[in-house]
């Protein structure tokens, strides 16, 4: 069997009915976000696209919950982290014979309005079941169309970012979450580092720190765990800038807290993900 190396296509935000607003929020935030897309599948997105990965805000309309059962019952909040794959089909495989339970592969697309017409964006993705993950959503996405979501008009943005750095998970436990990481990409994947384990996903990668690791780091930016033995809380994003991220954040309004090597802004004032920014 030879298991997927780790590799970051994008991570999510789940406004669930409040897509328009989490959007407000992250423009506040300075990232330029795509126009709004409608899947097939039933839910809405905008997308901050970096250099090789993105953030995407996803939500539903009022009473159209039903179509996507998945961001109803995931937290709102950062709660999807997601792998990148050229082979979907290969992952969902790997992903059996390593005793990680998964859906079947699925399809769905998304019109994107390209001025003088529209294209649709393909997708194929595996992911992992709720009983495998209890603390949001983890899968692989390949993309069929990659040109018609990294656009070099949708890469620029006020605050300065360019990727996902790392995404953080929370964890009563540490070790015995990152255990999963471990079936899927083999013991050598995640290391120990102070107050936890962390997993390289390509440049970037998933830091799961106990709460007295993740006190230390974030402070009370973070959302609490409110009695969940996991829960993800936290994005780093690299910047071209410290003092553009600043820039950007005072136009928008947004309280931050300045130090010499990052910026972090409260879950509360990120639609529930605190956010840190680094050069």
């Amino acid at each position: 069997m030879i298991r997927p190396l780790p590799a970051l296509d994008h991570v999510v935000v789940n406004a669930r009915e409040n897509l328009a607003a989490a959007a407000a929020c992250y423009r506040r935030l300075g990232f330029h976000l795509t126009p709004l897309g409608r899947h097939t599948i039933g839910s809405m997105n905008h997308l901050a696209v970096f250099a090789a990965d993105y953030l995407e805000l996803v939500g539903f309309e009022a009473g159209s919950a039903a179509a996507r059962g998945d961001l109803l019952r995931s937290p709102a909040g950062l709660d999807g982290l997601v792998f990148a794959t050229e082979d979907a089909d290969a992952v969902h495989a790997a992903m059996a014979s390593s005793g990680v339970a998964t859906g079947e592969v699925g399809e769905f697309s998304r019109p994107v309005d390209l001025g003088a017409g529209t294209a649709d964006a393909r997708f194929r993705v595996v992911r992992l079941t709720p009983e495998v993950v209890p603390y949001g959503r983890v899968y692989f996405c390949q993309h069929l169309t990659r040109p018609l979501v990294w656009r070099d008009e949708w890469r620029h943005h006020p605050n300065g970012v360019v990727g996902v750095a790392r995404a953080v998970i929370a964890a009563v436990h540490p070790d015995a979450t990152a255990a999963l990481y471990r079936r899927m990409f083999g013991a050598a994947a995640v290391r120990t580092i102070e107050g936890g384990q962390s997993l390289a996903v390509g440049l970037s990668r998933f830091d799961i720190l106990s709460p007295k690791a993740l006190a230390t780091q974030l402070g009370t930016a973070v959302p609490a765990l409110d009695e969940q033995p996991a829960r993800m809380v936290a994005l780093t994003f690299r910047t071209l800038s410290l003092a553009q991220a600043g820039r950007a954040l005072q136009g928008g309004g947004v309280a931050f807290d300045q130090r010499s090597d990052r910026i972090l802004v409260a879950a509360k004032d990120a639609f529930g993900a605190a956010l840190e920014f680094i050069a």
